[in-house]
Formats: C-alpha cells, sequence, structure tokens
C-alpha cells in the first residue's frame, strides 16, 4: 500500500511490488484507491481513511491470489490501509503487517514541527486545524484528517464522535468494540519500522505505537506506557504478550531505506 501523494501506477511503486514478489517468488501486486494514476493519488488526500479500506477490501476479495489470506506490506500512509483493513475485515487474512514509517496510531503535528507542535507558526496552525479536522465533513473528505490526533482534544466531544482514529484506537464515543480486538488477533505478526531520524511522523515513536501523553507535548510514551496498551483497547497488549509485535529501525528520515534492509525485513516477517 503506498504513501501520500503515491499511486500504484508511479513507476516506483510497480518497481518495489515486482522486485518484493520477485526476492520472494510470490505474487505480489500494489492495490490503488482509485483507476487511474491520477484518481489513486487524489485519493490518498479527498477519500476517507474508513471509505480507502472499503475499498482496499473489495479489491483484495477480487483477487483470487490473496483468497487465502496475504502479507500487507505499506509505505508510509498506506500503513493506515493495512491496520484499518485488519481492524475492520481481515478476511481474507493479513498474516503479517510490515509497516514502514507508518503513522498507524496517528500524528500529533503537522511533518517536521516536533515536539509542542514546533511552537510558533507550527503550533498555531496545529491548533487551528484540530478545530477544523474533528467534523463530519472533514473526517469524511481529507484522509489526513483520519489520523491527526492532537492530544488536546482527547476528550473534546467532537474528536469522540467524529474521529476516526480515535474509533480505531477505540477511544471514541462508542467505546471498546471487540470486533477490532478479534480481527486484530488474526494477524499473526506486526513488524513495526521506525525511522529514527523521522521528521514527518509526529511523533516519530508513533511507528512503534507510541504516543505523546494525553494533553502533553513535551512527554512521549513509548508502547508498553499508552493507554491503548494498558487497556488493550484493540488487543495490541494482548498480541504483544502473544509475542506478535516486532521492532525495526532505520537511521534516515522518512521512507529512506535500501533494498537490503527491505529484502530483510521481508525474509524475516514475510516468508
Amino acid at each position: 500500500m503506498h504513501g501520500m501523494g503515491d499511486s500504484c501506477f508511479n513507476r516506483g511503486m510497480e518497481s518495489i511490488t515486482e522486485e518484493s514478489g520477485a526476492y520472494l517468488n510470490v505474487y505480489s501486486t500494489c492495490i490503488p484507491t482509485g483507476d487511474t494514476r491520477g484518481e489513486d493519488t487524489m485519493n490518498g488526500f479527498f477519500m476517507s481513511m474508513d471509505d480507502s479500506v472499503d475499498v482496499m477490501a473489495e479489491k483484495v476479495r477480487a483477487d483470487p491470489n490473496l483468497a487465502h489470506g496475504f502479507h500487507c506490506v505499506g509505505l508510509s500512509q498506506g500503513n493506515n490501509l493495512c491496520r484499518g483493513y485488519i481492524q475492520q475485515y481481515n478476511d481474507p487474512v493479513v498474516h503479517t503487517h510490515l509497516s514502514i514509517h507508518g503513522p498507524v496510531v496517528g500524528v500529533a503535528a503537522l511533518p517536521r514541527c516536533g515536539n509542542n507542535k514546533g511552537g510558533g507558526l507550527c503550533e498555531s496552525i496545529s491548533d487551528m486545524l484540530s478545530k477544523l479536522a474533528y467534523t463530519e465533513r472533514l473526517q469524511d473528505g481529507l484522509f489526513q484528517a483520519g489520523y491527526f490526533r492532537d492530544v488536546n482534544f482527547l476528550s473534546n466531544d467532537s474528536y469522540l464522535k467524529w474521529s476516526e482514529i480515535g474509533r480505531w484506537n477505540n477511544e471514541g464515543e462508542a467505546g471498546v468494540s471487540q470486533d477490532i480486538k478479534a480481527n486484530f488477533a488474526k494477524t499473526s505478526a506486526f513488524a513495526m519500522v521506525q525511522a529514527l531520524g523521522d521528521t514527518v511522523v509526529v511523533p516519530r515513536e508513533g511507528e512503534w505505537f507510541g504516543a505523546y501523553a494525553d494533553g502533553d507535548y513535551s512527554t512521549l510514551l513509548v508502547m508498553n506506557e499508552t493507554t491503548w496498551y494498558k487497556e488493550d483497547t484493540f488487543g495490541l497488549r494482548s498480541a504483544d504478550e502473544a509475542g506478535k509485535i516486532h521492532f525495526e529501525s532505520t537511521e534516515g528520515n522518512h521512507l529512506d531505506f535500501t533494498d537490503d534492509e527491505l529484502y530483510t525485513w521481508l525474509d524475516k516477517y514475510c516468508t
């Protein structure tokens, strides 16, 4: 699954899909949410996360090569599709979710804005977006609004009602969905790759299921310190206790990784 601004019809995605399949000697495919390069690219901005997951599920189920399950490899934002499919469908089952620099539990600030939203202009823009993001219109019409998780708004009625990432994390007003937990449990491995120099996903620890503390942009929580882990809201603690969570890292910035690193992850988790 490709990242923001990319498309399955771009040569780069065609290449990484073909080469990964050839390396493992397996069928491989990139699943677009649109039927053309332009449509697929624009849907990565202007189709909601939930609708994108529904399109992915429809195309997965229409592909006989995936009928017995598959490994879902995501690049950046594409991991929200992998995670959403796992939690909302997972039939056919995802054996392994290989998340390469994925904002899987949301982002707390704009790219390159860093701790405390970066202060100044970054903080002002983030605050403005937070007041707009948690509405039905924005959640339905902008993919990135779906995973924008401002830690100062987590108890806000609009976040609890409308946030898609809030619902996926089982922190929305509907409470804990046992279906989400049951589907999450079907996947055998979650291989989470963090870019140690990432300036795009804020905080980068989110690529390992970490987060800022609620209402506190100065305190970072690792995975097992988060509420969703402690309360096992979507099944993360259960997966970890079952040995399903694996951490990998790269030294550079967002989506800066080598073919050799990719092949190492494929060997470890997708065979």
